[in-house]
């Protein structure tokens, strides 16, 4: 059987952003688990602010539907934020409002959401890791038809939680990334069954 196909991205286009390094290490230890991985940057994925009337005159972005066929094509996606006032960045939060419009390609139904197994990641500076923002981004996920998994990762004081080897030091964050690897692998295999 073919391992499952998972998509990672942060939620994050800065230069140095933490989330993106969390990203990274979720990536390797997923390839290291054999998945299938695909790593994306949003800043490849330019959109306009989403506006209905703006999809009534001109349709769905073009970028949004090359995410949305991505999104389609993978039997898991890893989604890494970061917290902005508690709850989601706009960058973020756009993304997944104009993906919730995709409904079709081609006159052939295409929903991103639905039959994917999502996971939530969040990594901060400080020492909440993000908590706060991942009940928000499951709730908005659910609402659009996306599956969840439980398993989640909330870094705090992400600045000193990596090694020389840009790896997660060993310990509870360490053991909470693994479990959400393994989980969504598990959950994106059964998916992926013929």
């Amino acid at each position: 059987m073919a391992p499952p196909k998972i998509l990672v991205f942060p939620g994050s286009n800065r230069s140095g952003s933490i989330n993106a390094r969390l990203a990274a290490v979720i990536t390797k230890e997923l390839a290291l688990m054999e998945a299938d991985v695909t790593r994306i940057s949003l800043e490849d994925y330019s959109m306009p602010l989403f506006h209905e009337d703006l999809q009534t005159e001109k349709g769905i972005p073009e970028n949004v539907m090359k995410l949305a066929r991505l999104f389609a094509s993978h039997h898991g996606v890893v989604i890494v934020t970061p917290e902005y006032n508690s709850s989601l960045p706009p960058l973020l939060k756009n993304t997944l409002d104009w993906l919730s419009r995709v409904s079709s390609d081609g006159g052939k139904p295409l929903a991103p959401y639905r039959g994917n197994y999502f996971a939530l990641a969040a990594s901060s500076g400080g020492g909440l890791g993000g908590i706060r923002v991942l009940p928000h981004l499951r709730d908005i996920l659910i609402s659009i038809g996306a599956q969840v998994i439980t398993e989640q990762v909330a870094l705090g004081d992400a600045h000193n939680a990596y090694d020389e080897m840009d790896n997660l030091k060993a310990g509870r964050s360490r053991d909470l990334m693994q479990n959400l690897c393994r989980s969504l692998i598990e959950k994106a295999t059964w998916h992926a069954r013929p």
